[in-house]
């Protein structure tokens, strides 16, 4: 088994720590040590899962006191993620912030009239799904994807097709958790993907980019409770 497999293995290992022993945020988790001879893993497999535990926002290392629980997953999260997929459906994310943020740089820089018509247009489909409570990944999906067209690199938009099975895993729970809170966590949602539209139509490179890392960031945040 390579080294990735059993960091995914520990990872799924410390949320169903987290999860059976009802730790809360703030609560301290075993030590480097502990897990790794829970495990039957290295003390690096361990620190590996822990340093993407904490990348995802379900960690934090305190300087010389270890780890503690920062934010536990939603438990509607798993009716889309199971949880031994949960590392490599989060994971996602680290590649989403490059290569997204790029591309709405891109896009904003060298989009065309028939673009932004067409990133306008899936950008008000997200609108009436979200308004209407239907379901809204699919429209949500479509709009990421028509940005990365609009940077008329091919490339993008081909490793962006890569990551659709993770990607709308996460669509689908980022929207049905959204949904059980607050509206204003829909509505912050939709800030967020006007902001990105806004900085693209305006044909601001850096602005877009920017938008389009808090757009992630914040939604990675919408998962957990």
């Amino acid at each position: 088994m390579t080294g990735e497999r059993l960091a995914d293995r520990a990872y799924t290992a410390i949320v169903r720590i987290i999860d059976e022993d009802d730790l809360a945020p703030g609560d301290r988790l075993p030590s480097e040590a502990r897990l790794a001879e829970m495990f039957g893993m290295s003390r690096t497999i361990v620190r590996e899962a822990l340093v993407r535990l904490a990348a995802d926002g379900i960690t934090e290392a305190r300087r010389g006191a270890g780890s503690y629980v920062k934010r536990r997953p939603s438990e509607r999260l798993g009716a889309h993620v199971p949880l031994d997929g949960l590392a490599a459906t989060l994971g996602t994310y680290e590649v989403r912030f490059v290569v997204e943020a790029e591309a709405a740089r891109l896009a904003a820089q060298r989009r065309s009239h028939h673009d932004l018509e067409v990133i306008e247009k899936r950008l008000a489909a997200l609108r009436g799904a979200l308004l209407l409570s239907a379901p809204a990944h699919e429209e949500d999906w479509q709009l990421h994807r028509a940005i990365s067209e609009a940077t008329g690199n091919d490339a993008f938009v081909a490793i962006f097709d890569q990551l659709q099975e993770g990607v709308m895993r996460i669509l689908r729970a980022g929207v049905d958790i959204s949904r059980a809170r607050p509206p204003h966590v829909i509505e912050a949602m939709m800030e967020e993907h006007d902001a990105i539209v806004d900085a693209i139509r305006t044909q601001d490179g850096d602005g877009a980019a920017l938008a389009m890392r808090w757009h992630l960031s914040q939604g990675r945040k919408r998962l957990m409770p």
